[in-house]
């Protein structure tokens, strides 16, 4: 019961904020453009969606800018533009030093669920669930703090719930479920009747991925002689009487298949597993969020949604990703066309990435007993190397517990960086530990608890690299390999 007192208290006081923030906001008049601000992942693309809805509903006109990341230089243009108002979503709160010194004389919103570093200046209103004691990495993302200013805006624009719970997700909040704010964000959606919860199979991808490819990448429940082999997926569904092709020898989807025939599928994983004596050959089943009134394709479930979105910011597409977000028929079917892009460019990185690792001469990949350090340089695009991070961290090649830190080169003499860990230990704070090593070298430190990156002069690429190093082999608070 006090625990039920203390978390209505911190919401009571959250909202009460946002209530503060919503009457500033209705206070602009209709003279005055507002210049939107966003970064590029899936959840600055829903937030950023959720904002320019709010500013048409108000009769506001806007402009955006997507970015990256928010540098001393960025802060410093955006506040010569001739805007007096401009709202910040998924950035500002870990470079409130930078709009305090820039942005003297202008009103500005912050609605971001980063860390906070400083403190905002009168003229800056900040909402950042962190000082509500909320967690910003696991129980809401920017979308959702965007969400939450929305409502208090109007409660008509409860009606955007749906694009906070893709932010949610394309931010890896989602894990068996939501909590906090986040779970509070998925209730009103499914009262609003935008999006309905399913208990479907841990696959990628059943609303696009014919059904043989939907096995074959089965990374997240490993399925033996299936996950990794397209022909060992053709041969599963055969052995269980399942033809992968339809009548116009075409691969089927997983929605093409009757009741029954999903039932099969899932019965057949089971015994594949069990048989191979996996341990819970049974976990096999997850959430599902499916958008209300969207068909089947890239649209209907949110975690593809949010690939989708988080595939146009990377491709420097991110306006795509809004109208695809605002329902844009036109929008959309571009979007889907640099989601392919995407994919290609997946592929040629980690066909890099796979050359490089299996030639031990390659100065450009440095393997140590709990590190994997990746320098492409300027052979894979910086907005592509955190991904190429994750997937590493995620392919089941690595141990667990071992950093996986991918750079690559920013066009301005800058170089991202990106840290991963296998396996998400317990206790792992990515993000402290990228700040410690850009306090040694210099740079901006940015990102989450299990998801990390710095941008830092390419001139320091080394010394970095040599610090990292350092960092890894003295990290005993690593727990053992398993």
């Amino acid at each position: 019961m006090a625990h039920d007192k203390l978390a209505q208290g911190k919401l009571g006081l959250f909202e009460s904020a946002l209530e503060k923030a919503a009457e500033e906001f209705r206070e602009i008049g209709k003279e005055n453009a507002v210049k939107l601000v966003s970064n590029l992942d899936a959840d600055g693309i829903s937030a950023a969606s959720i904002i320019v809805k709010v500013l048409e509903r108000q009769n506001l006109s806007y402009s955006i800018t997507i970015l990256h990341q928010l540098k001393d230089e960025n802060a410093k243009e955006l506040a010569n533009e001739p805007y007096r108002h401009f709202i910040f979503c998924d950035l500002g709160s870990g470079q409130l030093k930078a709009l305090n010194k820039y942005f003297k004389g202008k009103k500005i919103f912050v609605l971001d669920h980063h860390e906070v570093q400083g403190n905002p200046d009168e003229n800056i209103t900040h909402i950042n669930p962190h000082d509500y004691g909320f967690d910003g990495s696991s129980e809401i993302s920017a979308a959702g703090v965007c969400f939450f200013f929305a409502r208090a805006v109007d409660k008509a624009n409860e009606d955007l719930a749906h694009l906070a719970i893709i932010g949610a997700i394309g931010d890896v909040q989602e894990n068996k479920g939501f909590t906090g704010l986040n779970k509070m964000i998925l209730e009103i959606a499914v009262a609003k009747g935008k999006v309905r919860v399913e208990t479907g199979l841990k696959l990628f991808g059943l609303q696009t991925r014919p059904i043989q490819k939907l096995l074959e990448y089965s990374s997240d429940m490993g399925i033996p002689g299936v996950t990794g082999s397209e022909s060992g997926a053709v041969q599963f569904l055969k052995r269980i009487g399942i033809e992968p092709l339809d009548r116009k020898g075409r691969w089927k989807n997983f929605h093409d298949l009757t009741v029954e025939e999903q039932r099969k599928i899932a019965a057949g994983i089971i015994m594949k597993r069990q048989s191979a004596g996996l341990a819970n050959p049974e976990d096999i089943f997850t959430n599902i969020y499916l958008l209300e009134g969207e068909k089947p394709g890239h649209f209907r479930d949110a975690k593809e949604f949010s690939t989708l979105l988080n595939s146009c910011g990377r491709m420097d597409n991110a306006s795509l990703g809004i109208g695809a977000c605002l329902g844009d028929k036109k929008q959309r079917e571009l979007a889907v066309s640099s989601l392919f892009d995407y994919k290609k460019e997946i592929v040629s990185s980690m066909r890099w990435y796979k050359e490089h690792a299996a030639n031990e001469k390659s100065d450009r990949i440095i393997k140590g007993n709990n590190y994997v350090i990746i320098n492409a340089k300027d052979n894979v695009l910086s907005t592509m190397i955190g991904t190429i991070a994750s997937m590493i961290s995620k392919n089941n090649e690595l141990d667990n517990n071992v950093f996986v830190m991918s750079m690559a080169r920013n066009p301005d003499s800058t170089t991202k960086v990106s840290l991963r860990i296998t396996g998400n230990p317990d206790g792992i704070d990515l993000k402290g530990i990228v700040a410690e090593l850009v306090e040694r070298v210099g740079g901006e430190a940015g990102g989450h608890q299990y998801a990390a990156g710095a941008i830092i002069e390419t001139d320091k690429e080394d010394k970095f690299i040599e610090q990292a190093r350092s960092l890894f082999e003295s990290a005993s608070f690593i727990g053992t390999k398993e």
